[in-house]
């Protein structure tokens, strides 16, 4: 029991930054499992899922701010604490779809015109949807932000799920918005990954699109030899 309670002690403990800042342990770890879920994803790989449920769990304890934080001045983040809910759902989901994949890997492909247009009105009407639902729960201002890096992020995840390369182009858009909105209500150590996220969703549009252009390349076919070998061609 002594050591179930240091365990639980250590990984409630606050780190001090400069200017009387604190930064939870937790909050340390669980985007260090979020950015190995990102790299497994940007290979294609299907632990990529796994490993992003366990640290959705723990920054949801984190997001949740004074209720499960030794800190009661943290705001409450309701968007990225639901979106943590969110990505364990569809983490599911996609977890499920790569391990049933043909060959077990995904072949990154464009989204149909069709998804790309329902997905620019899912994520307008549906961060004007929140907004007003967030602000009265409570949440950090600019609730709008709060709003929209939830929409997005449900968004960037079910196209993973479906392999669509678009995804990490709506991750920018997350990111976008969501480093000046955690920076301000003090969850620095998610602001600073998501700084890094920027660059790393840049990199992995490179490399899916690639995969992509790879795979749809046509395989050339060489036609047999007409010409029948002969005995003293093989003694030349």
């Amino acid at each position: 029991m002594n050591l179930l309670e240091w365990f639980v002690d250590a990984f409630n403990s606050q780190w001090m930054l400069p200017g009387g800042q604190t930064l939870l342990v937790r909050e340390v770890v669980g985007n260090a499992f979020g950015l190995a879920s990102a790299l497994g994803g940007m290979r294609r790989k299907v632990w990529a899922w796994p490993v992003g449920i366990i640290g959705n769990l723990l920054l949801l304890t984190v997001f949740l701010g004074s209720a499960l934080s030794p800190d009661p001045s943290l705001p409450h983040l309701l968007g990225q604490a639901g979106r943590q809910i969110m990505f364990i759902a569809v983490a599911i989901y996609g977890w499920i779809r790569w391990r049933n994949l043909d060959g077990g890997r995904v072949v990154p492909r464009w989204a149909p015109t069709s998804a790309r247009i329902g997905m620019v009105l899912v994520m307008v009407v549906g961060t004007v949807a929140l907004t007003p639902l967030f602000r009265l729960l409570g949440s950090w201002e600019p609730v709008w932000a709060d709003a929209w890096t939830f929409v997005g992020s449900l968004l960037a995840t079910y196209g993973m799920a479906k392999g669509w390369t678009e995804f990490w182009l709506v991750w920018i858009a997350v990111d976008v918005v969501g480093v000046p909105l955690l920076f301000s209500s003090g969850y620095y150590a998610t602001g600073f990954m998501y700084v890094f996220y920027g660059v790393f969703t840049a990199i992995g549009f490179v490399i899916w699109w690639r995969a992509q252009r790879t795979a749809a390349r046509p395989i050339e076919i060489l036609p047999p030899d007409p010409s029948p070998r002969r005995p003293e061609d093989e003694l030349a």
